[in-house]
């Protein structure tokens, strides 16, 4: 290299260094200027003009995404949140991660002190300064805002949007946020802003914040653990806390159930095929719901089925107890208050409460106490019917409703017909493919020498999943859980005969007493007749 060449290159960064020192110096005399000889009061309107002035020239749009909406929460804000949970920058050096108790995935997101920058103020373009401060700008600038920061890039059709999120802190006498019971924040106003070209404006509105609010309803579903819900009675006044949850934590799948694959396949059909039609329901002009009603005897697994379905579309339970609640009205509070993507599940409704074409009109039981007439609410056939397929019916979307009964004739045909119970799936006794389905999964083999006489058996034994299940739980040893199931499907399949046998005795019994008195009635007749004067007949 020559001498003359580096010179130059020398001279150059001396030019440089000057240059920067001139831009600093200036910066800071234009600044010690600013504060000294320019009012305090004219400060912010002197920044307000500086950034409209760079917002005139810019082709860069900012929406500013608060998190509250005066004391009512930002859904898009939420909304954010969750989306932009999933694109956090790869520079990014700190994040904030967190599991409650029991939940089964990770919750991560942006620390808020990835970035700490104190500043006077951030204009249009996000280039914030870093200033020393005074106490004067302490008491204008409301204690000096700290703003807390963290940019994220996103695409979303070939267009690049700048997200930022933000975090002011500030005085709680100046702001308090009545929703955050966190009282370390309740001085701290958190916002998201989006920057994006002024031409796609349109595209932001109409598809982007759509697409946004659609991924984070994706995302919590997914990721959310299932809860099942009960009523809390102590509570039924506050609308938010009638119903308590508690995970769910049932491992019931359509693999692991006792059922013919013909009807396994049946309802899992029925369900993608339900919560893939919004648009068809409201096309339609039907409430996006549907009604299950599952009988059959005890222990066929009606449970482990409802468990099943909400596993597999990752929905809550809530469980509804008919008999503890006074009226229609609490009926018509708790339905309301519960989620969407959601099982309703009413179970022995033939036992917890008497829908007979009776109720449909009685609204109350009148009792005396003291002399004073009470009336006692109770919950009716139309009340039920009115949420089911009624006008409340359309207060929520995406929700299963499910009745479980053990004697389906005992229930009223009103409750029954389509639109209410729209599919009837009878739990049935155990199956030679239930048997096959439950050796494997609680003995690990999918044939054996004795399946062939078990098979036969199961045919004509009457024995429910539940029954099978515990007979093949008693021994580790394979051979003898299968000759103690064999040992029990014989021992059913006579007391099943015994009880039969019983029955045809008892009805050959009340047929011949039924003719004898039938005899001594005809008797009877006959000598009244003859008893009555000039032969005279009843």
């Amino acid at each position: 290299m020559s001498s003359s060449s580096a010179e130059s290159k020398m001279a150059l960064a001396k030019t440089v260094l000057s240059t920067v020192g001139s831009v600093a110096a200036t910066a800071m005399l234009v600044r010690s200027i600013f504060h000294d000889f320019i009012p305090r009061e004219l400060h912010e309107y002197l920044f307000f003009g500086l950034r409209n002035m760079f917002t005139k020239f810019s082709n860069q749009l900012t929406m500013v995404i608060d998190e509250f909406d005066g004391l009512v929460n930002n859904e898009i804000y939420e909304a954010a949140e969750t989306y932009l949970g999933s694109k956090l920058s790869p520079n990014i050096h700190r994040l904030k991660i967190s599991k409650p108790e029991k939940e089964k995935n990770f919750n991560i997101a942006m620390e808020r002190n990835e970035e700490v920058m104190s500043c006077t103020y951030k204009i249009a373009c996000h280039v914030t300064c870093h200033l020393k401060r005074s106490p004067e700008d302490d008491v204008f600038f409301n204690k000096n805002l700290i703003v807390l920061f963290q940019q994220v890039t996103d695409v979303y059709n070939g267009q690049t949007f700048k997200w930022i999120w933000l975090c002011r802190q500030t005085e709680s006498k100046h702001f308090y946020n009545s929703r955050d019971m966190n009282s370390t924040l309740k001085s701290e106003i958190r916002s998201f802003e989006v920057t994006f070209h002024k031409k796609n404006k349109d595209l932001v509105l109409n598809s982007y914040l759509p697409h946004i609010m659609k991924e984070a309803k994706l995302q919590k579903h997914v990721n959310k653990t299932i809860k099942i819900h009960t009523v809390d009675c102590e509570r039924m006044h506050n609308l938010h806390e009638m119903w308590k949850p508690v995970n769910l934590n049932h491992p019931a799948t359509f693999e692991t159930i006792a059922m013919e694959s013909d009807q396994k396949d049946m309802i899992l059909k029925d369900l993608e095929r339900f919560v893939k039609r919004k648009d068809y329901y409201r096309k339609v002009g039907k409430a996006w719901k549907r009604g299950y009603l599952l009988f059959g005897p005890p222990g066929t697994g009606k449970s482990s089925l409802i468990a099943a379905m909400a596993n597999y579309l990752n929905f809550d339970i809530y469980d509804l107890e008919l008999t503890s609640l006074r009226g229609n009205l609490e009926l018509r509070r708790l339905l309301v208050a519960t989620a969407n993507k959601s099982i309703l599940v009413v179970e022995d409704i033939d036992c917890t409460i008497e829908l007979q074409d009776n109720l449909a009109n009685r609204a109350a039981v009148v009792h005396s106490f003291n002399g004073f007439r009470m009336q006692e609410n109770k919950v009716t056939l139309s009340g039920l019917l009115n949420f089911i397929d009624g006008l409340w019916s359309s207060c929520g979307d995406e929700r299963i409703i499910i009745f479980t009964t053990n004697h389906i004739e005992k229930l009223d045909p009103a409750l029954l017909r389509p639109g209410r119970m729209d599919m009837h799936i009878h739990m049935a006794y155990c199956t030679p493919c239930g048997f096959k389905l439950l050796a494997t999964n609680y003995l690990g083999i999918k044939d054996h020498k004795l399946f062939k006489e078990i098979e036969e058996l199961i045919d004509i034994a009457n024995v429910t999943p539940a029954e099978v299940a515990e007979q093949l739980l008693k021994e580790d040893e394979v051979e003898n859980s299968l000759k103690g199931l064999i040992n029990f499907l014989h021992k059913n399949i006579k007391e099943n005969e015994e009880v039969k046998a019983n029955k045809v005795e008892i009805t050959q019994v009340e047929s011949v007493d039924e003719k004898e008195e039938n005899v001594e009635n005809e008797i009877k007749e006959k000598e009244e007749e003859k008893e009555l004067p000039n032969g005279e007949s009843n």
